[in-house]
């Protein structure tokens, strides 16, 4: 006699195959749906951050080549500085942050001059 297998979503008992795992495919999906929310929880958050902060640099930068703004402008729409995708520094050393196509470098008088990567962006 075979050993019983259960579901291992709702812990019905399976017929069919002797390594199934699941009774059908809703609870095959809410179980990994279960399991990669918690996996992914913080990336899902950093996601967010970054789409938020590329939606205010697009905002400030519809068309234009470079703008330069203040960072109290920049927090209120509700940039966050401390996330981004990559730094690109200059031969004169200057250090711009990107997020996505979107980057910034941060100037005197708490003033920022934002630009876009019109290679990255094509």
């Amino acid at each position: 006699m075979k050993p019983l297998n259960y579901c291992n979503e709702c812990n019905k008992l399976l017929n069919g195959r002797s390594d199934k795992r699941f009774c059908d495919e809703g609870c095959r999906n809410n179980h990994n749906n279960r399991l990669n929310s918690v996996a992914y929880k913080n990336v899902k958050n950093i996601n967010k951050i970054l789409r938020i902060n590329r939606n205010v640099l697009n905002s400030l930068l519809p068309n234009d080549d470079k703008t330069t703004v203040s960072q109290k402008t920049l927090l209120i729409l509700g940039f966050n500085f401390e996330y981004y995708t990559h730094t690109y520094q200059t031969k004169a050393g200057n250090l711009y942050y990107f997020v996505y196509e979107y980057g910034y470098l941060k100037l005197e008088n708490n003033r920022v001059m934002i630009v876009k990567n019109k290679s990255i962006s094509q």
